[in-house]
């Protein structure tokens, strides 16, 4: 069964028909849901939303063992799932089911390829993502005996990665050797620092919290350097040395997907956990060249307005070059970030209805992932923004920026979606053509809102739409249709502002992570789509904020149950989904 057959009419048909009761069909989907999120607790690959976040005194088994298990493992799930029809469950569980199958099927297919053997890409690494540990509050002594815990479990958890990129090579499934430039820096930092209070692992110790007794932070603080220094530091420094002696230098050198093990089909399959639809790679790149134009076109009338008398070329050269469009200092660029977000702040009850609790800090990138991270992320409780190279970070693309990755994007989508009551603990993981393609629709939304002052920033606007629309002709060149690594940054080079700098890492990017970067533009044109069809359907009874509140209150869903949704949205007359004040 695929995605596209859960159609609207499967899912939403007749809601004054459908029972709000629980069916027997739904007590079988519960069982396995419930029964496989219990294991994957016990994996270490999910949150007990019972314990306190990220709490843990040991990591994941990555093993070669331990993989095809949890391979064997989401096989039967999706056995199991397969003999339930949609059909027979309830409105809420359909809805349930056509989230969790996605995720189930995304989670085999990632074991079926053995992605586990490339745990590092232009990215990211798992040396980099383990430093969530270390960047994260501590309240209480046991907090502290934990991540010791956790520090010196570390050197099993870096073999068992170590032997995994060991068979990765082997049979050729790496990143290409290009996008692994300086990748292990932050390696080097940690096993190459002189003390190991100088690591980013001794983070939590230098400020403590006043509750423990100054005895035991003391006790603490030394335990913490000596895991660190005896567990933590030579992890790092094996892996370091087989990175720089065999894996980077002998990494694949053709940059496809297609070019991998059985890549087709992987890339395939990537396409579909990514874009949560069946198109195919030549349809995707075909979208992508026909939305380009579009933007084109309108890149072209902002040039315009600003007066720019000349091609789109000299303009796009004039915006990377012109000081005035550049932060002289880091603090320039935060204070600027601040601003855009706050201007956001004044304006939120008009476009949205439910606002979420939780707040969010804005923080630069840590200088050891700078250098290679992109321009920005967001998430629950921060925005992220990176200011490595100023002369690469353009004052008139920040406004888009801050919407896509602060609010109301991802800092404000993904707290909407937390807070919801009543939602299984599955429905919290993060699907990307929702997440992506709203904060892409949010960076559009700013136009409404009146965020955009300039001529400038309206552009920068359109640069980062072209941006997401390129992404679509250059992931599919890459791994489908031969593009050199040149190539791609020729095509993002004549199409966007971007600055040569953010070119490289994101190509860079795109050639390492295959198929995530299709994300963005497929899911702003959906929900674009679906309010579109919205506005036609319900013209004076349309309000904006109760269609916002509808796609936020989903959470993360594949794209065809959020258009299925819109579907019962308009069925219902537009109402919002929260009742009335």
């Amino acid at each position: 069964m695929h995605l596209k057959t859960l159609t609207a009419a499967l899912l939403f048909a007749s809601l004054s028909s459908i029972a709000a009761a629980s069916t027997p069909a739904d007590a079988r989907f519960q069982s396995i849901y419930q029964q496989e999120w219990k294991w994957r607790i016990a994996q270490r690959l999910a949150d007990d939303e019972d314990q306190p976040k990220g709490r843990r005194a040991e990591l994941p088994r990555v093993d070669a063992a331990t993989q095809e298990a949890r391979r064997r493992y989401w096989e039967d799930v999706l056995k199991r799932l397969d003999a339930i029809a949609p059909a027979a469950l309830s409105k809420n569980e359909r809805i349930n089911y056509a989230v969790y199958r996605a995720q189930i099927q995304a989670l085999y297919e990632a074991q079926r390829f053995r992605e586990y053997e490339q745990p590092v890409n232009a990215d990211s690494a798992f040396w980099t993502d383990i430093t969530y540990a270390a960047r994260r509050p501590f309240k209480s002594a046991q907090e502290y005996r934990d991540y010791i815990l956790l520090l010196r479990d570390m050197p099993r958890y870096f073999r068992e990665q170590l032997a995994n990129m060991r068979a990765g090579l082997a049979r050729g499934f790496t990143p290409p050797r290009v996008t692994l430039a300086g990748r292990d820096a932050p390696l080097a930092t940690v096993a190459e620092s002189r003390t190991p209070e100088d690591t980013i692992f001794y983070t939590p110790f230098r400020s403590m919290p006043a509750n423990i007794p100054a005895d035991e932070q003391a006790r603490l603080r030394a335990e913490g350097a000596a895991a660190i220094r005896d567990a933590v530091q030579p992890a790092h420094a094996e892996v370091l040395a087989y990175v720089r002696s065999d894996y980077f230098p002998k990494a694949r050198v053709p940059l496809a997907a297609e070019s991998l093990p059985d890549g087709r089909a992987y890339y395939q399959s990537k396409i579909v956990e990514y874009t949560t639809t069946s198109l195919s790679a030549d349809e995707i790149h075909a979208i992508g060249l026909a939305e380009m134009a579009k933007i084109r076109a309108e890149m072209l009338q902002t040039m315009a307005a600003a007066g720019f008398q000349g091609e789109l070329p000299a303009f796009l050269a004039f915006l990377r070059s012109d000081p005035q469009f550049y932060a002289k200092t880091a603090d320039e660029l935060l204070k600027s970030a601040a601003w855009i977000a706050k201007k956001f702040d004044g304006k939120a009850d008009q476009y949205f209805g439910y606002l979420p609790r939780r707040r969010f800090a804005i923080v630069p990138v840590p200088p050891d992932q700078a250098p290679y991270y992109t321009s920005a992320r967001g998430g629950p409780g921060v925005y992220l923004v990176n200011t490595y190279n100023l002369p690469a970070r353009a004052l008139y693309s920040l406004p888009a920026l801050t919407l896509h990755e602060s609010a109301p994007g991802h800092a404000f989508q993904m707290p909407v979606a937390l807070e919801q009551k009543g939602v299984p603990p599955f429905r919290r993981a993060y699907i990307s053509a929702y997440g992506e393609g709203w904060a892409l629709y949010s960076e559009r939304l700013g136009t409404e809102m009146g965020i955009y002052e300039t001529p400038y920033e309206m552009f920068g606007m359109l640069s980062y739409q072209a941006w997401r629309a390129a992404r679509l002709v250059v992931d599919t060149g890459i791994h489908a249709k031969g593009w050199t690594r040149e190539q791609a940054q020729a095509y993002m080079h004549d199409n966007t502002a971007l600055s040569d700098h953010e070119i490289e890492t994101e190509v860079d990017r795109y050639i390492s992570w295959p198929g995530q970067a299709l994300s963005y533009y497929l899911g702003e044109m959906a929900i674009m789509g679906a309010r579109k069809k919205a506005e036609a359907a319900l013209g004076s009874r349309f309000d904006i904020r109760a269609f916002h509140d509808t796609v936020l209150q989903l959470g993360s869903v594949p794209l065809p149950v959020l258009e299925a949704r819109i579907d019962a949205f308009i069925a219902e007359g537009g109402k919002s989904p929260y009742p009335a004040p």
